[in-house]
């Protein structure tokens, strides 16, 4: 098996205002594209999970980067390092989701410590792109691998999640 990804921000924007004889006008255009190919090392990833998944009201998860997530194929992943990770709330959501480096067995590449996190709100997108050699870090079986998902409290709440890495 080999893994191409072409990840795209494209951001296009204008920014208006209307006075007495004119419109003044500041377009914004940004496009960055990382495209990824198999392999290791920068610029490179071998392995990829997708998936959509529900949360009940006040359930967390943890999602293992190191032998229990498995590919379309029903491989099973074991990530030494994460390029990109992608989360959307489904826009139907009426609570936040919030994406943590538990504190015991945290993946923390993605954050400046463990416990710390990120909020999805409903329709809410995240999308991290490290596509350096060593990408958002080492992922070590057993005491680095671990993300979590949770939803707060009131209703239960969907994401789907894309994960790239070697």
């Amino acid at each position: 098996m080999a893994l191409t990804a072409d990840l795209v921000i494209d951001i296009k924007a204008t920014l208006t205002s209307v006075l007495d004889l004119v419109t003044g006008s500041a377009p914004l255009a940004q496009a960055k594209k990382v495209a990824l190919t198999d392999g290791t090392g920068a610029n490179k990833a071998r392995k990829i999970f997708s998936d959509q998944r529900t949360l009940s009201t006040g359930a967390n998860e943890n999602l293992d980067l190191a032998g229990v997530l498995t590919d379309v194929f029903g491989t099973t992943l074991t990530f030494t390092n994460i390029k990109a990770i992608y989360i959307s709330g489904a826009s139907a959501n009426t609570t936040n989701l919030t994406l943590t480096a538990p504190g015991v067995n945290g993946f923390a590449g993605l954050f400046a410590a463990l416990g710390d996190g990120i909020a999805i709100p409903p329709d809410g997108k995240f999308l991290a792109i490290a596509p350096g050699a060593s990408g958002f870090g080492a992922v070590t079986a057993g005491t680095a691998d671990l993300l979590n998902m949770a939803n707060a409290a009131g209703a239960s709440a969907t994401y789907d999640i894309v994960i790239i890495g070697e």
